[in-house]
């Protein structure tokens, strides 16, 4: 059926008008999508295709027919994009007007009839008045009672919220890579997170956001194509930075953090591609949305750092206003009000850290596993720091920027609490008014957990410093917190366990006496001695834990550097010149920086000069650059498409001339067809080239390739035979000058030995004096220690001679353990043997008999075999007797038949002469009926009969013995063939062969001495064809075998039937 004709858009418009007034609004939706996607469109002009197209926006969006709406704006943005872009935008924002029209109506209706529920249920006649709960109308409000609502815009609502997304996704996939309709594509990505804030669509929101990334992926990816989005223009990735932003708010409205997530690292990606620096009030959104998202994952490190950065940024916008360097628009509020609150939430939340990690929050970053490390990585850089923040150095950053004393008192009371003073028996009481007011307000009582953890680090802290053994019940009562905030003795047990785990504690817990034990050994792990050093300690390992008295462990460890400090004291006061040559040294530096500051500030200045100079040299010649980059593209453009027309052109010339080179090669082929491609042979100079074949060319051409060979192999043979006398006289001259070579090489090795040997020498004659000196050096502390650690020995004899009976009675208990597990498993193993031989057993006497009833069947079988043996036996038998007299009758038939030709014999007929030898090779010539003898031939009788004429009759020539018809059975089989089956009924040596070669065997005359015989079987087909090797694997005849010559039938090509043949 062919296509209806094309109208005009005109016509198409007119016609949609009547089809919606006689109510048929989705067959005229339906003409109108395919009169737009229809390709003679294409051409229309776009003034007329508008109206069409607003009308069919207009229809889809009633029908909700949303794919025919997205088709038919797709093929309308194909047509319009490259003339009227403008267009474009209309059509689009009236398809998302209209779809939210309609969401807005089903709201309204939504509600209209939620309603017109509640006021029926309210205005229905009650029966008793004090009894309007019946038990129906409860039973029914368990049941559908609160989701009436749910299920009125689940029928209403849902359906519109539904077009409404499609419509924005279809909208946004229309125009995501089109540079002229960018600013429309960002106001749409508003609208839809508008959108998904407003009806609280989560997982739409998702799906936005993902839809969001790859239209920026597929951006760069396309980024050559004409019209596409240039992410390095700055007004182009400044929107883009808008949508991330407002992006990023609704992520934190919806909590959802994830996506939240993703959406910090899209911004961080683009400010990197930025150029332009981004304004002040959306890093500071940007900061305040990574502080919420941190705290959301109980990461409290970068949450303080994100903090930490908001303050700055707070402080950066401050200046700048005040200075009038920036607008207050670009800047977020800065406040004295804004700053004081920033300031306490940059201490609140460095104290809030964790000194020991729990099991989510790992605190600082010494867990350095290469993935703990990667992520690390990737949050300081969405923080824009150079290295990873740390409590101690957040710390170091606040006191750097007075931060303490800008922040509220309660928060600076805390910092001093926690961080200077040392008041292990108080710390908790005067931390509880503290933690009842952080608790009163909502924002900060997000922090007392990990405040709780802190507190409880340094209490023990200081404890550890006072005293060497507590009570627990005593801890308990000083870990006293306000009643919402109290902890429990399991909490206080698990957060010490959880400290010595993580190696920032070293406290042993008895539970029998309630006793907790500080590690005072001096040579207890270095780890427990400074925090930092931990697996998950927040702190350096010089902490801001106020210390009361050292402990041992740290009094052996710094022994050598008090000592240190001790002998340069020492120096100070005994040696004048010392501290005078310090002083010196001191005064002719700073009379150095007086002489030298004014011309180092002035040098300053100078290169201060330079440097703008440069950047403005720099600045220019970059736009010239660009500018003479952009001439070179439009040049090099222009070059590339002269270059492709070149192309084109000459790879037409080039298939012209191949096809004509073709059509002469074709012709040459016909031409030299019949003619041979090696003539240039050697061999084939003496050559009669009519009696060549194929096979006699290869072959020529073979040899000539195997003299060739010979030829390379015997030069070969004979530069081989070169290079090994070459060789042999290279090592006679040689073997004259090796002694005198290893004598040197020795001498060189022996001089190198002795250095070798003077060198170690020195070097342990050394190491031994050192080694003498410390020795003598530490003696002197050796009766110190070896009372101390006899001491030791005394104090901890008991614990370990307690410990050895503990660990004889469970050697004793693991010695029985064994001893029964060992007989237990050798009852086992016995067991296990026993049921393998008995299945053994059982698998041989199965063999036996089954081996046993094999050599029945197969004797069974045997015997089978020799009576069918020999009954064929006897059928061969009497098949070779009755040939036997068959051969017999044949003979006295042929003896008979012989005597009468010979008798009726004529003179021989000219297509009896006897034919021409066959060359080697060439086919043999077949005597047919009515062949008349070659000019060949004639020569050739001619020379035989000594010059007679050639009129003169060909001389006669014996009658050629007949060619007996043979079955295909009796022709000895060929090497390699299937044997002969000697079956049934099968002729034995009734071939005309097998019985020529019986008579030759028994004595017989030969075959030219015997009368021919009568030529009754003789066929049109002449003799017999000599059979040579055809080059396919089957053999020649031997040269022992008589060869049947090619003899003509002498019938005039007729087939003659046994019964006629004596007439």
């Amino acid at each position: 059926m062919p296509p209806p004709p094309h109208q005009k858009p005109e016509n198409v418009l007119k016609r949609a008008n009547e089809l919606i007034g006689v109510q048929q609004a989705s067959a005229a939706l339906t003409l109108l999508h395919e009169h737009i996607t229809s390709k003679r469109s294409r051409n229309v002009p776009i003034q007329s295709l508008e109206p069409v197209m607003l009308l069919l926006v207009e229809l889809s969006v009633e029908q909700k027919k949303g794919k025919l709406a997205k088709d038919a704006l797709y093929q309308y943005k194909n047509i319009a994009q490259n003339t009227n872009v403008g267009t474009i935008e209309l059509v689009l924002k009236k398809f998302i007007e209209l779809a939210a029209e309609k969401v807005t109506a089903a709201q309204q209706k939504a509600d209209e009839v939620q309603e017109t529920i509640d006021a029926s249920a309210t205005s229905t006649n009650v029966d008793d008045l004090e009894a309007t709960e019946t038990p129906e109308s409860i039973l029914l409000a368990t049941v559908s009672g609160e989701q009436s609502r749910d299920r009125t815009d689940r029928a209403i609502v849902t359906p519109w919220l539904k077009f409404l997304w499609e419509a924005y996704r279809t909208v946004l996939d229309i125009l995501r890579n089109n540079a002229r309709l960018e600013l429309l594509y960002q106001s749409t990505a508003m609208q839809a997170f508008d959108f998904c804030l407003k009806y609280t669509r989560k997982t739409e929101f998702r799906r936005l956001c993902e839809l969001l990334r790859n239209h920026v992926q597929t951006a760069a990816k396309y980024s050559a194509q004409m019209h596409a989005i240039n992410l390095n223009d700055p007004d182009t990735l400044q929107r883009h930075l808008e949508t991330r932003f407002q992006q990023l708010n609704v992520a934190v409205e919806l909590e959802l953090w994830q996506e939240a997530f993703r959406s910090v690292e899209d911004i961080h990606t683009l400010l990197n591609l930025s150029k332009r620096p981004p304004k002040n009030i959306m890093m500071a959104n940007y900061y305040e949305k990574l502080t919420r998202i941190f705290l959301v994952g109980e990461n409290y490190l970068f949450h303080a750092a994100a903090w930490s950065r908001y303050y700055n940024l707070l402080r950066q916008s401050a200046a700048l206003v005040a200075s009038g360097s920036g607008k207050k628009s670009d800047n977020p509020p800065t406040s004295e009000a804004d700053l004081q609150r920033a300031a306490t939430f940059v201490v609140l939340s460095a104290l809030s850290i964790p000194v020991i990690s729990t099991s989510r929050s790992r605190g600082a970053m010494v867990d350095f596993d290469e993935a703990r490390k990667n992520k690390n990585s990737r949050l300081t850089h969405l923080l824009g720091m150079s290295q990873a923040p740390t409590r101690a150095l957040l710390f170091r950053d606040a006191l750097s920027k007075s931060l303490v004393r800008r922040c509220r008192p309660e928060i600076r009371d805390l910092y001093n609490i926690l961080e200077v003073d040392f008041h292990p028996l108080s710390i908790c009481k005067k931390i509880s008014p503290i933690l009842a007011k952080i608790g009163d307000d909502e924002e900060m009582s997000r922090y007392i957990a990990p405040l709780q953890q802190v507190i409880l680090t340094r209490l023990f802290q200081q404890l550890s410093q006072v005293y060497e053994t507590v009570d627990l019940d005593f801890v308990e009562s000083l870990a006293q917190f306000p009643e919402p905030f109290q902890v429990t003795r399991g909490t206080i047990e698990k957060f010490i366990m959880n400290g010595n785990k993580k190696g920032d504690l070293a406290i042993r817990m008895d539970h029998a006496t309630g006793v907790l034990s500080f590690d005072a050994d001096v040579f207890s792990s270095a780890k427990a001695a400074h925090a930092g050093s931990g697996a998950g300690s927040a702190e350096s390992e010089f902490g801001s834990v106020q210390r009361l008295q050292s402990t041992p462990s740290q009094i052996v460890r710094s022994q050598l550097t008090r000592l240190a400090e001790v002998l340069y004291g020492t120096c100070q006061f005994i040696d004048p010149s010392f501290n005078q040559a310090r002083i010196q040294a001191r005064d002719d530096a700073l009379a150095r920086a007086r002489a030298g500051a004014e011309k180092e500030h002035l040098d300053i200045l100078a290169r201060k000069d330079i440097i703008q100079k440069r950047k403005d040299k720099a600045s220019e010649a970059q736009a010239i650059k660009d500018k003479e980059a952009a001439r070179k593209k439009q040049l090099q453009e222009r070059l590339l498409q002269e270059a492709e027309a070149a192309r084109l052109a000459e790879e037409q010339k080039i298939r012209e001339q191949k096809r004509l080179a073709n059509e002469r090669e074709l012709i040459k082929k016909q031409e030299v067809q019949s003619m041979l491609k090696d003539m240039k042979l050697e061999d084939l100079a003496g050559e009669d080239l009519d009696s060549l074949d194929t096979n006699k060319i290869r072959m020529i051409k073979l040899q000539q390739l195997e003299r060739e060979k010979n030829t390379v192999s015997e030069k070969l043979r004979l530069t081989g035979k070169r290079l090994d006398h070459l060789e042999r006289a290279f090592r006679k001259e040689e073997a004259k000058k090796l002694s005198e070579d290893y004598a040197k090489q020795r001498e060189r090795d022996l001089a190198a030995y002795e250095r070798t040997r003077a060198q170690t020498l020195k070097e342990a004659e050394a190491k031994h004096k050192a080694d003498v000196e410390l020795k003598h050096r530490l003696s002197r502390i050796m009766p110190q220690y070896e009372t101390f650690k006899a001491d030791i020995q005394e104090r901890r004899k008991d614990q370990f001679e307690k410990r050895r009976r503990d660990a004889e009675r469970e050697l004793e208990k693991a010695v029985n353990a064994r001893r029964k597990e060992y007989r237990e498993r050798k009852i086992r193993e016995k067991r296990e043997r026993e049921e393998k031989e008995r299945a053994l057993r059982e698998a041989e006497e199965r063999a036996a008999r089954e081996k046993e009833e094999e050599k029945a069947r197969l004797e069974a079988k045997r015997e089978e075999m020799a009576r069918i043996k020999e009954e064929r036996e006897k059928e061969r038998e009497k098949a070779r007797e009755a040939q036997a007299r068959q051969q017999q009758r044949e003979e006295e038939a042929m003896a008979r038949r012989k005597a009468e030709k010979a008798a009726a014999t004529a003179a021989p007929l000219r297509r009896d002469t006897p034919p021409e030898p066959v060359a080697a090779g060439a086919p043999p010539r077949l005597a047919l009926a009515g062949n008349r003898p070659s000019w060949r031939e004639r020569e050739a009788a001619k020379a035989a009969s000594g010059g007679a004429p050639a009129e003169t009759a060909p001389p006669s020539r014996p009658t050629p013995p007949p060619v007996e018809r043979t079955e295909s059975n009796d022709r000895p089989p060929a090497a390699g063939g299937p044997p002969r089956l000697a079956l049934a009924g099968a002729k034995a040596g009734s071939s005309w062969r097998e019985r020529e070669a019986a008579k030759a065997g028994g004595g017989g005359a030969p075959l030219a001495e015997r009368p021919a015989p009568i030529d009754r079987v003789s066929s049109s087909r002449g003799a017999p064809v000599e059979r040579t090797s055809s080059g396919r694997g089957e053999p020649a005849p031997k040269e022992g075998a008589p060869a049947e010559p090619l003899k003509p039938s002498g019938a005039p090509g007729k087939y003659v039937p046994k019964f006629r043949r004596g007439e």
